[in-house]
């Protein structure tokens, strides 16, 4: 029967080391929805661990560049920090005195300037790598400390809040899109899914490459469509709670219909994670600049030799990084709603672990997309377990911290894309 299976997975052409991350999750899942007495695998906390996952996930996905490159980030963490401080102090400080409390402007405003300093903060870490020299290390150790100390002045450290109403919907459990959008959506999902299946065949054939066979095609995409229609509907069969419907109905002077419920849906912070996910495997796969990317991580020097300017590749893979760390910072800070002097901490370690787990190599060239999101969701569902069966924080951060020497002592390298 093993020998069918195997045989089954190899003729999906399906990464062995995809099932086996997938595998280590539900394992995960499975033990502590027994030792939860059955509330971990429920769509209460299914829904929880979505949103939070979701900011460690975006950064990690910078991180598989970063790494890739042979290069490390230390300061994200401390960067999202003084990022998420910054948002804060113009969003409740600054913009409302200019346009108004509430004013739909305020969030889109914030975001913006988050991103542009995120991306300038990490332009100029990379600049100090590439074009100086100084090892990566290094320069984002001392961002470490900078940028942590950087959050506390621009706090003076207080906690900034309220933040802006519309601004907390993008990561916060208020902002979702409701049961019949996240159908549409998975429905969207679905035919896609199916489109690009049937357009890489063709390309394949069309250039003479090996395919798999028809009723292969069929059943991986099969597999695909229903895991996207399982997902959607595990998550819209969160209930939004009876007593926040009826406070809505009585805000309005209405009265609830008898019987009437609600789900959430998918949060917004889960969808920007989708949509930076998908871009960055773009880039990754489909662009020169990630093409660039991994052969300079492959071989920096052959990669120089060949015309590549590595110096300035190295500007733009933490810029890159920067403005991730910028969109970690809106979800992270919007979910808490506030920004506190202690956002960030202990982010990088994560981040890189989530990274590593998923297969980037430390040894540079190699390293995939969906694998440190994978990797990201295994550590949350990991440090989200252990609080529900009431492990306490300090054996949690042992823990953690042994199965991440276990992984970076098991750094393997394997095939990127």
């Amino acid at each position: 029967m093993s020998n069918g299976l195997g045989r089954l997975i190899k003729t999906l052409q399906i990464d062995t080391r995809l099932l086996g991350m997938i595998g280590a999750f539900i394992a995960i899942s499975l033990v502590f929805h027994v030792a939860t007495g059955g509330t971990f695998l429920t769509p209460r906390n299914l829904f929880t661990l979505t949103l939070q996952t979701a900011s460690v996930a975006v950064m990690a996905t910078g991180m598989v560049f970063v790494i890739v490159t042979r290069n490390i980030d230390l300061s994200i963490g401390s960067m999202l920090g003084i990022i998420g401080m910054v948002m804060g102090v113009i969003q409740v400080q600054i913009l409302p005195d200019i346009l108004g409390f509430g004013n739909p402007a305020i969030w889109i405003i914030t975001v913006t300037i988050g991103i542009l300093l995120g991306a300038a903060i990490g332009g100029f870490q990379g600049w100090l790598i590439g074009y100086l020299a100084i090892p990566s290390f290094i320069v984002t150790l001392g961002g470490l400390l900078i940028w942590r100390g950087g959050a506390w002045w621009v706090s003076k450290g207080t906690t900034i809040s309220p933040l802006d109403p519309n601004f907390i919907m993008l990561g916060g459990a208020s902002g979702t899109i409701g049961v019949t959008a996240s159908w549409a959506l998975a429905i969207v999902g679905s035919i896609l899914t199916i489109f690009f299946l049937m357009q890489t065949r063709r390309k394949h054939i069309s250039h003479d490459f090996a395919v798999k066979p028809l009723w292969a095609e069929y059943v991986l995409g099969a597999i695909l469509v229903g895991a996207i229609c399982g997902i959607t509907a595990i998550i819209n069969a969160y209930k939004v709670p009876i007593r926040i419907v009826e406070r809505r109905f009585e805000s309005e002077g209405l009265e609830m219909p008898e019987g009437y419920t609600e789900a959430y849906g998918f949060p917004i912070s889960v969808l920007i994670v989708l949509a930076v996910t998908i871009c960055m495997t773009i880039v990754a796969r489909k662009t020169r600049f990630g093409r660039y990317v991994f052969a300079m991580g492959g071989n920096p020097d052959a990669a120089e030799l060949s015309g590549i300017n590595t110096r300035f590749l190295t500007v733009k893979v933490f810029a890159l990084m920067g403005a991730l760390t910028a969109i970690a910072a809106v979800i992270a800070s919007a979910r808490l709603g506030s920004a506190g002097s202690s956002l960030g901490e202990l982010d990088e370690l994560r981040v890189i672990a989530a990274a590593v787990i998923g297969g980037t190599a430390l040894a540079g060239g190699v390293g995939t997309i969906y694998g440190a999101i994978l990797g990201a969701l295994i550590m949350q569902a990991l440090v989200s377990g252990m609080g529900m069966v009431g492990v306490d924080s300090p054996l949690q951060n042992m823990i953690v911290g042994g199965g991440n020497e276990r992984s970076f002592g098991g750094d393997v390298r394997w095939k990127s894309g």
